[in-house]
């Protein structure tokens, strides 16, 4: 199978979810892997879930390993230029003609599952193919991130060194619950007897039932806010250097990615590696050294401009928050021309609402790919004129994306946010007509 025979395939699985059978279970994505030969039994594992940063935290725990010299798999979601970006290894994607051959190798397996399950997902099956990608390269060790919620995500049927749920927030309600508590219910779903269960929570609701989740699992739960302290230096103007202490000594990093919130998720990823096997467990050089390489395409992603530009997905109010504070403290002063699309089934006043108190203005658009929908603009505008702000509403996103440039002034920060996918097509138009020159 080619690549884009590969693609047309999967855009035709974007629809499907749950098996026909067994709604809401894991007993299709279980069978898929038996019929694969389970190649995710194959390779020691690092399981990531939360609601937010915890494909910061898997891409950070991922760069620290690679740079001990590991050969190290990262499936993280979703993807921003192309869907091979799913299965990475040393931080390089699969190639497409890999891509194209594993999928081929699968289709008998999809196949046979389909008659008793139900087709596999788009998810289901990318998911299952980096297991596959990873398993044939014979990597080290493999970071996966949760997809959504965790007790029944297709990546609970891992049996990882360690396990990691970076915080818990509102997100996904539709499907998780609508409180904390519910949410952090089906997420402490990944904890493991004995696989210790690193996390950042906060709320006080949350980290009850996360504990007592850990408990009922038999799983050693892990504070990062109790057992981390963070030293913060001045003096960087587009990247961040600061100290974490923790129980096993202290690291003194340089992240080039903006973003205090980084902080956090950096202490919460170097949690986790603390307690991997010695024969796996990265040293200190290793992890200072794969902190500042670290890329993060989409997250707080700053180029410098007349008007600057930053790309941050900021999907949810929890994303939106911390983006909000977070150019507050990167650019004390500035204007901002927010461009903004959020997809049908996220919490768009709370998302808006987040960056109503910010000197800036905003642009409303929307995106157009397969399989999901975004919020219309005028909707957006209308939900933001109920919040006492004013937004532009354009349809399409280059032409919003231009209008906000066009609009700012030369020293205002340009920010493309809320979903992935406009996030996506606004970077990769950036690449491929702006950036090179200038």
């Amino acid at each position: 199978m080619i690549f884009a025979q590969a693609q047309a395939y999967l855009l035709g699985t974007i629809n499907e979810t749950a098996s026909r059978r067994l709604p809401n279970r894991l007993d299709r994505m279980l069978a898929f892997l038996d019929a694969l030969g389970n190649p995710q039994d194959r390779y020691p594992t690092l399981h990531v879930g939360g609601t937010s940063g915890k494909g910061s935290t898997a891409t950070m725990a991922a760069a620290a390993l690679a740079a001990a010299g590991k050969k190290t798999g990262l499936h993280v979601k979703p993807h921003l230029s192309s869907v091979t970006e799913r299965a990475r290894i040393d931080g390089l994607a699969i190639s497409e003609d890999r891509f194209g051959e594993i999928m081929g190798e699968m289709m008998p397996a999809i196949e046979r599952v389909a008659r008793d399950h139900g087709r596999a997902s788009y998810y289901e099956t990318l998911l299952a193919l980096a297991f596959m990608h990873f398993a044939a390269e014979a990597v080290d060790v493999a970071v996966i991130e949760v997809g959504v919620g965790g007790k029944l995500d297709g990546t609970n049927v891992l049996r990882p060194l360690v396990s990691v749920i970076t915080n818990v927030a509102l997100d996904h309600t539709d499907i998780l619950g609508d409180t904390t508590a519910q949410i952090a219910a089906d997420k402490v779903g990944i904890a493991k007897p004995g696989v210790p269960l690193i996390s950042d929570v906060v709320d006080a609701a949350a980290r009850a039932v996360i504990e007592d989740g850990c408990a009922a699992a038999g799983a050693p739960f892990v504070s990062v806010r109790d057992s981390v302290a963070l030293d913060v230096r001045s003096g960087e103007r587009y990247a961040q250097s600061f100290t974490v202490t923790t129980p096993e000594g202290s690291y003194d990093l340089s992240l080039p990615i903006l973003g205090a919130f980084q902080q956090r998720n950096a202490a919460t990823a170097i949690r986790a590696l603390e307690f991997l096997p010695p024969a796996l467990r990265p040293d200190r050089d290793s992890i200072e050294m794969g902190f500042s390489r670290l890329v993060l395409p989409g997250r707080m992603e700053f180029f410098p401009s007349h008007p600057a530009v930053v790309f941050d997905i900021a999907h949810n109010p929890d994303k939106a928050a911390n983006l909000a504070a977070a150019l507050t403290q990167t650019f004390p002063g500035r204007r901002f021309a927010l461009v903004m699309a959020v997809g049908q089934s996220k919490d768009a006043a709370h998302v808006i609402e987040q960056f109503v108190a910010l000197p800036c203005t905003f642009t409303f658009t929307s995106f157009d790919t397969d399989g999901r929908s975004s919020i219309r603009p005028q909707r957006l505008a209308s939900i933001a004129r109920e919040l006492g702000v004013w937004g532009r509403a354009i349809t399409d996103p280059v032409e919003a994306f231009s209008v906000a440039r066009r609009n700012a002034d030369a020293e205002d920060i340009v920010v493309v946010t809320g979903s992935t996918f406009v996030v996506a097509t606004l970077r990769d138009w950036w690449l491929t007509h702006v950036a090179n020159r200038v």
